[in-house]
Order: structure tokens, then sequence, then C-alpha cells
């Protein structure tokens, strides 16, 4: 089993400054509490996310946006940020996605932080108070966003939510996510992008509120009609080209690793993909006019192409670094753009055999490496793009596939929001299809991915789902909240059963079957753990008189919710 890498620095702060030339490094002061446990750093093992102590955790997180405009700040922080943090732990979303340009991070490096707009920061009792955190005693004025995005970890960390980084853009602007590559705006070239990732890394390495960085959101760039490639679409090979996203990846991710190895590091797709199995390649010419199997490329959404792994996988330099790597395609539905793949009564087989599958399932269900989809979501329309949603819904729970769904803002264009207008009240529809797929237990209560602090008011810790401790083994209630003050509980309880009583899959005897029995199971198949004659009797739930991986399949279903029996099977 591994356990969790050395959290010191690998780099001093002195010696990034001299090897990559970083300067003016001293950061605005900010007072607030340090993360002492250093326990919820995360690390893979194929293609699962597994905690210090070898549990596996499962990521299911929205995105919230507003650091990668031009406003340099969270959208909605003309209202209660700690407010809506609250409101998000409530709801069970575990990680944040917080997109962030890259230009933002360089100011912040270089000691000169952008200046927030759009922000409402007012300590002014009885008359105002909102985000009196935001607001500078001494002049009244907003604080800088460095200083605001400081406060929000630590709102974070108080209500046990974790964030994920993602490069959003090289340049502040709403609409940066149209830009192809990590570098070419707002003054950012490829250094600058890696520098200032590597000082994030710098400042967090010893809290663990980050968990994870995404490098670059949505490589992509089609290929023009000529002879040549062309420098201004993202690539993915073996060259050392400057568009060439594998290489840049690996570069960013194995300096980023070297400040701090406990960070999850995500390398998303690209959009186009040469058909290597006939002969094609980036340098290929395009045959003007082709398309379908005329074509020399695979098509996908930005961002969403991870054909490439197969043919030349992300490699960190060692080990220890590659088993931080998360694949993160994203994936939208026909209300976004519609593909070919939604030109029939698509299924989720369909959905597979059409794009899926070869496009970056394939990762998942050959265990190369876990996946996050950083982005999915849409409107609630009723037809083609709720059913997708319903089915790559479906398809991440029973593959337990992280995500962050697209988004928590209302003012997201082409997809809506979780959260509306006035930043308090959430569209139940919706999250009642998203809440699906968030990590809770089989009572309904929300599971987070710190080991001491539950996940708000209606969640638990990981300690207490994976009984880290008696004194936090107790039963935990769930409020689920809705857009009126009434509440419903939920509970969690455990029965106690009687010495000779067995029960099928309770191979750790605690007298329920969940996610940590079928971590044990799965650590005995593949020789990590011994298990005791009674331990072997308890894992033979598919009740075939033998124990092997059909019983981990099937202890899989079981805790995934499925109506499969567990034992001596019914006649």
């Amino acid at each position: 089993m591994k356990v969790l890498k050395k959290v010191t620095a690998i780099v001093c702060l002195a010696a990034v400054a001299g090897t990559l030339g970083l300067s003016n490094l001293a950061a605005p002061e900010v007072t607030y509490a340090a993360d002492t446990n250093h326990d919820d750093w995360l690390h893979t093992d194929k293609d699962k996310i597994l905690d210090m102590n070898g549990n596996e955790v499962w990521l299911t997180g929205a995105n919230w946006f507003g650091f990668n405009c031009t406003e340099n700040v969270f959208h909605g922080a003309w209202y209660d940020v700690k407010g809506i943090v609250k409101q998000i732990a409530d709801r069970g979303i575990n990680i944040i996605r917080v997109p962030i340009s890259s230009e933002l991070m360089v100011s912040w490096m270089n000691g000169t932080p952008l200046p927030v707009s759009s922000v409402t920061a007012s300590n002014n009792p009885p008359y105002h108070v909102c985000n009196p955190d935001f607001a500078d005693p001494e002049t009244g004025d907003t604080k800088n966003s460095w200083e605001i995005f400081q406060y929000v970890v630590q709102y974070c960390k108080e209500y046990g939510v974790k964030i994920l980084m993602d490069a959003h853009s090289p340049h502040s602007d709403n609409s940066g996510h149209s830009w192809e590559l990590w570098y070419g705006k707002g003054g950012v070239d490829t250094k600058d992008w890696i520098d200032s990732w590597v000082w994030l890394a710098e400042q967090f390495k010893d809290d663990d509120t980050i968990l994870a960085f995404d490098l670059e959101n949505e490589p992509h760039g089609k290929r023009g009609y000529d002879a040549g490639c062309p420098d201004s679409i993202a690539r993915w090979d073996d060259t050392k080209l400057e568009n060439n996203w594998k290489y840049a990846a690996e570069t960013c991710g194995k300096a980023i690793l070297d400040v701090n190895p406990n960070l999850l590091i995500l390398v998303e797709g690209i959009e186009q993909y040469p058909k290597t199995e006939k002969g094609y390649t980036f340098d290929t010419p395009d045959v003007w006019g082709a398309s379908g199997d005329a074509s020399p490329w695979y098509g996908a959404w930005w961002g969403g192409n991870l054909r490439g792994v197969r043919d030349y996988p992300i490699n960190f330099g060692s080990d220890d670094y590659n088993d931080q790597l998360v694949y993160s395609p994203h994936d939208y539905g026909p209300s976004v753009y519609n593909q070919t793949w939604f030109d029939k009564d698509f299924t989720t087989q369909t959905l597979l055999d059409d794009y899926w599958y070869d496009t970056w399932a394939y990762i998942d269900a050959e265990g190369i490496a876990p996946l996050l989809i950083g982005e999915w979501g849409g409107h609630m329309d009723g037809g083609k793009n709720q059913s997708w949603m319903e089915l790559l819904r479906d398809y991440m729970i029973e593959n337990r596939i992280n995500h962050t769904f697209w988004c928590i803002n209302p003012n997201s264009g082409d997809t809506g929001g979780l959260i509306g207008n006035d930043w308090s009240t959430w569209d139940d529809e919706k999250y009642g299809l998203f809440e699906k797929s968030l990590w809770q237990d089989k009572g309904g209560v929300y599971i987070g991915l710190d080991h001491m602090t539950a996940l708000g008011e209606n969640g638990q810790s990981l300690n207490q789902y994976y009984g880290g401790s008696p004194s936090e083994t107790v039963t935990t209630p769930k409020v689920t909240t809705t857009t009126t003050t009434t509440t419903t509980p939920k509970v969690t309880t455990t029965t106690v059963v009687p010495p000779e009583e067995l029960i099928y899959g309770d191979v750790n005897g605690d007298g329920v079957v969940e996610m940590t029995d079928l971590t044990m199971v799965s650590q005995n198949l593949i020789g990590d753990i011994e298990f005791t004659e009674k331990q072997i009797l308890l894992a033979d739930v598919n009740g075939d008189g033998g124990y092997n991986l059909a019983d981990l399949g099937h202890l899989k279903q079981y805790v995934m919710k499925e109506k499969v029996v567990l034992g001596p099977q019914p006649k």
C-alpha cells in the first residue's frame, strides 16, 4: 500500500527563484489559520484515486468561475461568498473547480495582483455587512485579488470543501476559454504559465485544501487546409514543439511536483487527433472537404480528445510522479453543440461506441489512470440534452468516475447553472439530477475529502466514513435543504448483528457493507493484504462457492446501490 509522500518541498523557494527566474515572490500579508494535519493529500493507483491510507475517494464537485474573468474574482462576489461556500458544502459538493487566468496568477507571483471589480466588501453594521473579510479596514477599499483568494481557501477549509485549480486561459477574459493554447495572450508565454503554477504550488504546499491542479483548460484547434502543420493548434505527439500539449503538460507537471509531490496533476485532452492507424500524423496534409471515414482526423469537444494517451501517454519522469496523474476530458450534450453522435436515439452504448470509449472512457475501463470529467452539464430541456446528462451521470456513477459539474454560476450562457441569479436560490430540478452523482453513503449522507472536517452541515469526514476514530463513527443526520425552509432528515444507522450471523461482503467486520469492504477485497485480490478464512467466506458475495474477481464486480454493484443480493442466492 502506498503511504503519504513527504510533504516537505523538494525545491526550496530560493532555489525555485534562482532556477526559474521568478522575481518579487513576497505575497501580500494575509492572516489565516494554517492547516497542520497534512493528511488529505491524494494519489492514484490504476484507475482509482486514493487517500493516504489507501482508501478510495471520489471527487464529485462543481465549477465556480470568475477568477478567470476580467473581474478577477468569483462571480457572485457581490453577494456573501462565505455563505455561498457553505451552501455548496451543505449540498454535498466535496470539491470546487476554480477557473483562473494565468495572467492573474502571474500578477500574484510578481507581487502586483490585478484589481478586482464587482465585489461587495463592506463591514458597516447595522446597515450593511457583506464579505467583511474582503474590506480593508484602514482604507475602506476592497482588498486585492490575491488576498481575497486566500480567504476563499479558508472558507473552503472551514466547511470541509477541497479545491481544484484550473488554468482556464492565459489572459483574464470572460471568453478566454476560446483561445486555443496555454500561451500567446495577456503577455503570458509558456515560461510564465509554468512559473506561475510552480509559484502557486509553493504557496500552498503546506495546505491540503488545494488538492489538484488542472494544467490548462481545453487545449484545442483544428487543422487548416494546407500541407504543413500550423502552430496555432494544440497537438499531442512525441515532438518538443511549443504547441505540443503532451510535452508542455509533462514539463509543467514535473516542475510542479518538484515543489509539491502530493498534488494531483490533471491533464486534459485536445480537439483533433490524427488517425494514426492509417498512418496519419499531425504533419499529414489535410484533404479538402474530407469528412467521416475519409477525414484524417478524429474530432472531439475542446479538451475532450484523449486518444493520444494510447500512443503517447503522459510521463512525469518517475513512478511516484506518475501516481499523481489524472486525465480530465470535458464532455457536453447537444444544447452546447449538436455533434454527430447525437443524430440518433442515442443510448449509453451508442455514445460509448460512437464517441466516449475510444476518446476517453478506455482510460478508466482499462485501468490506465483515473479520469475526472472536468466539465459536464447543460440546460434542463426535458429532451435530448437532459437525456444525455442523465446517461453520462449514470455512467460516471456506475464506474465511479470523478467529475466537476459545469457550473454553479447562473451566468453561463450555453449551460445555465445550479444557483439562481440571486446567488441563493438553487435550481431544484437541475440540482436533483446532479445530486445523484455526489459521493454519499447508503443512507444518503454526503462524504467529504477531509479526514477531520465534515462536509458542511449535512455531510461527514473521511474518518467518519471509513471509521478512522471510534468517536467519529456516530450516526450522522443529513438535512436536505430546499428553496423553502423545510428540511427532511436522513439518518445513517449501524445495525447490531448477532455474532453468529454472517454478513456477506462485510470483510472488515464492522456490521455494514460499504466502500471500505470493496477496497479491502480489491487489495486482497491483488495481493496487498491477506484475508482470514472467515473473510474469504464473507468475500464470496455472489454465492457461487468460490472467491475471485467475479465477487469484486458483484460487491461493487451492491456498494453502488444496484439491486443485487450478497451471499447465497435465493432459489
